[in-house]
């Protein structure tokens, strides 16, 4: 045996005898290289989803401070100021006097001082105010207003929901491809998404940015429903590599806790900049739940990354999730469990059910 080999057969059996030793008289070391937890990591499935595990009885054995790098992100104008609070005390009351976790909220225009007057008031967190920067809000100039105005005026004939509103499409672009770039979240890992005039229905006892940053998750979400086809006929062509249906499912992005550095990626900024070029947001209605949250967590994520919290009780109208069971009475939730979207026939919850199957 020439003497390079040599060394490396002795550091293996010096670290293969470490290895046993540990196992046999290190209990915590044991358990963390047992074959039975290396084969729980490996795994994407247990045949069924996650959260049907639940959130571990630890995480709910600490409060205090904010121990995650996270944020929660509103964007919000000045006239959103009464539905705003109604989110934001929910969030406090039901969260964030508990953590303190910081808030930035975004506009397209200044913040009043009564905008920053009053929310600020609802809270003892940190909170920034930021102004999105013009060419990431406003219809881009590439745009063909004559094309973009006719696509409008056969949405408003046909009665698709925004089908005649540019903010809404400024919103959706904004969404998609510029939110993660403002100044004010380059700091920040994890993001949870708030909108005005939504509803809070649980005691929420654990950090779900620990939930996300522990288990390596990247996408959350509280409900999942089908994209109404008008809004969106060229996109899956625009998009496809080699599939040839999709079934229109997506999360409802109005509500999201995530991982900031997903969309942070090269990957991620050359498809955006792609699907911006064929001026979809405009054209058409493309939404940012659909396109950019939906198909870059199918294509940049593992599902074991998305997470159902199913914990979560909310409501944007025209639906709500109102946890079941157990995660009921341990939130003591005030929403009635038999108003619950999760398993109507227009929730895609089932069908993410089934990826763990």
């Amino acid at each position: 045996m020439n003497t390079p080999l040599r060394y490396i057969v002795l550091v293996l059996g010096v670290l293969i005898g470490l290895h046993f030793i540990l196992t046999f008289s290190n209990e915590g070391y044991g358990r963390v290289t047992s074959f039975d937890n290396i084969k729980s990591h490996l795994s994407t499935s247990n045949g069924h989803p996650p959260y049907a595990d639940g959130v571990p009885k630890e995480y709910f054995e600490t409060t205090g401070n904010a121990t995650v790098n996270a944020v929660i992100v509103m964007l919000a104008r000045n006239s959103d100021l009464n539905g705003i609070i109604q989110s934001m005390k929910q969030l406090e009351w039901t969260f964030n006097h508990k953590y303190h976790y910081p808030y930035v909220f975004l506009n397209e225009e200044e913040f009043d001082n009564e905008f920053k007057t009053r929310t600020s008031e609802l809270t003892d967190s940190k909170v920034e105010y930021g102004l999105i920067p013009h060419d990431h809000w406003f219809q881009p100039d590439s745009i063909d207003e004559v094309k973009a105005t006719a696509a409008r005026e056969d949405m408003i004939k046909n009665n698709v929901i925004y089908g005649h509103s540019v903010p809404y499409r400024n919103m959706c672009r904004f969404n998609s491809g510029f939110f993660y770039r403002h100044e004010l979240l380059k700091k920040y890992k994890y993001y949870w998404r708030v909108e005005p005039d939504i509803k809070f229905f649980c005691d929420l006892n654990y950090d779900p940015f620990r939930i996300m940053q522990d288990g390596n998750k990247v996408y959350g979400f509280t409900v999942s429903l089908y994209e109404y086809p008008a809004t969106i006929p060229t996109l899956w062509d625009t998009v496809k590599d080699g599939g040839e249906t999709y079934n229109l499912c997506h999360f409802w992005s109005n509500f999201e806790i995530g991982d900031l550095d997903l969309w942070r990626g090269e990957a991620y900024t050359k498809f955006f900049d792609f699907l911006d070029s064929k001026g979809g947001f405009y054209y058409e209605r493309w939404g940012d739940g659909f396109y950019a949250h939906n198909f870059v967590a199918a294509l940049f994520a593992r599902k074991d990354q998305i997470h159902f919290f199913e914990d979560i009780g909310y409501r944007h109208e025209p639906f709500q999730h109102c946890p079941q069971g157990a995660s009921h009475a341990r939130g003591k939730c005030y929403c009635d469990p038999k108003q619950n979207f999760d398993r109507e026939w227009y929730s895609c919850l089932n069908r993410y059910d089934k990826m763990f199957q």
